[in-house]
């Protein structure tokens, strides 16, 4: 192989590869472009780490499934994707309505995966940590105590995305 043609093949390479990343930023950031808002309810489970900076874990009602709701909850496992429909609620949030392992013809609903196989069921959807300065992950630690509104951003397909955690409702 000569030198121009090893100097074409690296190049094709490294563009291949930068192809890739611009990629996945822009499917990660899909639902922030295109996504529908949506508000739900959330508590903040623990605000910092040593490793991975200043953020707050989120834990939301339909992030564990009632244990009908996907009826026989026997051959599932972990990994397994499920969608879970939304409905809007009090106050202009969203709350959970169903969930299925197959895809909803219409209505609002977020592609998650199973945690784990068998009861509780717990979904996993990608939204369940916040990460923020130091300054604000602080601030929510203290505004959000009972509780808050998360801001997703849904897309038709049910990708969805932390937009932002703001002080809302005490949980009743």
């Amino acid at each position: 192989m000569t030198r121009a043609r090893m100097k074409v093949a690296l190049g094709a390479a490294i563009a291949l590869q930068l192809l890739l990343l611009a990629g996945m930023v822009v499917r990660a950031a899909m639902p922030l472009w295109i996504g529908t808002e949506v508000r739900v309810r959330t508590i903040p489970v623990d605000p910092r780490s040593m490793f991975r900076g200043n953020y707050a874990r989120l834990r939301y009602e339909f992030g564990t499934l009632p244990d009908d709701a996907l009826g026989e909850a026997e051959g599932l496992r972990a990994g397994e994707v499920v969608y879970v429909s939304l409905a809007p609620g009090e106050g202009g949030e969203h709350v959970f309505a169903g969930a299925s392992l197959e895809r909803p013809a219409g209505g609002l609903f977020l592609r998650g995966r199973l945690l784990g196989g068998s009861a509780p069921l717990r979904v996993g959807y990608g939204i369940e940590a916040f990460f923020a300065p130091r300054e604000k992950a602080l601030k929510l630690e203290a505004e959000l105590h009972d509780g808050g509104i998360a801001v997703l951003r849904v897309t038709d397909g049910g990708r969805v995305a932390l937009k932002d955690v703001v002080p809302g409702p005490v949980r009743p």
